[in-house]
């Protein structure tokens, strides 16, 4: 991911951070499936696309723990 992209998920509120993360996973599973069935033109979305989901994961983890702390 791009430095931009990664600011832009960074700058997303938690609603849209759970809504981009069921899309990406959602676009994952569909270029999964169609790889098992026919060739895909760039299997290399699969990685980008864990890693995006990934990122997203981090984020909204990193939060959590920001918000378990303040409350303590």
């Amino acid at each position: 991911m791009k430095k931009r992209e990664k600011e832009e998920i960074r700058n997303m509120s938690d609603a849209e951070l759970e809504n981009l993360l069921r899309e990406s996973e959602k676009q994952l599973f569909t270029l999964r499936f169609n790889k098992k069935v026919a060739p895909i033109d760039n299997p290399l979305r699969i990685r980008l696309l864990r890693r995006k989901i990934a990122f997203i994961k981090t984020i909204m983890r990193q939060r959590k723990g920001r918000e378990i702390s303040v409350k303590e």
